[in-house]
């Protein structure tokens, strides 16, 4: 688990352009980069849709995405959903079906987002890679991970965020207000492929800390080439 963890480090945080050495300073407790929910989400690559005809049973489809960015429906073939959000995608099935069926009304559900990754390391039971499915907070993930150790240190949890051009961002959140609920906002959500960082003792130099972080989990002029692509 720990190498698929340094691996998906690697595919995250090094830039095409930018060797390791040359990170950028990151920023201390950058709240206003917390994310709040989103209603026009868009189907990447890998996500499982559920495609339900409200007086068609008999086409009702489950179906992955495919590398291409398409999929198969019955009746029309293949579709590229790629980039498209859910409303967007009902709109275009109503459209191709209203010449074949008399009532064409269905829905599209995006069951999983098997493409979106979070990464959630140190004071918890079991470190690794875990799907983001759907929205996820900061404590759900940490749950995902197996919860907190005794020593964790949940007043001083650190987001490691790829901000723009690949350069590293922190946010430093508060869990244990969040716990206690005095200050539910501690629980931000998680963006795709964000790093979860839970410490055993207190961080002095947040910029020295997740520099020195970053350089002993990626090999210097590692994965050169490499980028995540974000929606």
């Amino acid at each position: 688990m720990r190498t698929l963890l340094c691996l998906s480090l690697v595919i995250l945080l090094v830039s095409c352009a930018t060797p390791v050495q040359n990170l950028t300073p990151v920023y201390e407790s950058q709240m206003d980069k917390a994310i709040t929910p989103q209603a026009d989400y868009k189907i990447q690559i890998g996500d499982q849709l559920e495609i339900k005809f409200f007086y068609n049973s008999e086409l009702n489809e489950s179906v992955v995405v495919r590398p291409d960015g398409r999929i198969t429906m019955p009746l029309l073939g293949e579709i590229s959903v790629y980039g498209m959000t859910p409303l967007q995608l009902e709109n275009l099935l109503k459209k191709h079906y209203g010449s074949r069926l008399s009532y064409p009304e269905l829905s599209v559900i995006v069951r999983s987002f098997n493409m979106q990754q979070v990464f959630v390391d140190g004071q918890v039971g079991k470190p690794g890679a875990f799907p983001l499915l759907g929205f996820m907070t900061v404590m759900q993930s940490i749950s995902q991970a197996g919860g907190l150790k005794d020593d964790a240190r949940k007043k001083e949890i650190l987001i490691i965020r790829r901000g723009e051009q690949g350069k590293p961002i922190v946010l430093k959140v508060n869990l244990s207000k969040a716990i206690t609920g005095e200050d539910m906002s501690q629980n931000i959500y998680l963006a795709p492929f964000d790093i979860v960082y839970v410490p055993k003792s207190t961080i002095g130099n947040v910029n020295q800390f997740v520099d020195s972080y970053l350089r002993k989990n990626i090999p210097v002029g590692a994965g050169l080439g490499m980028s995540i692509p974000f929606p």
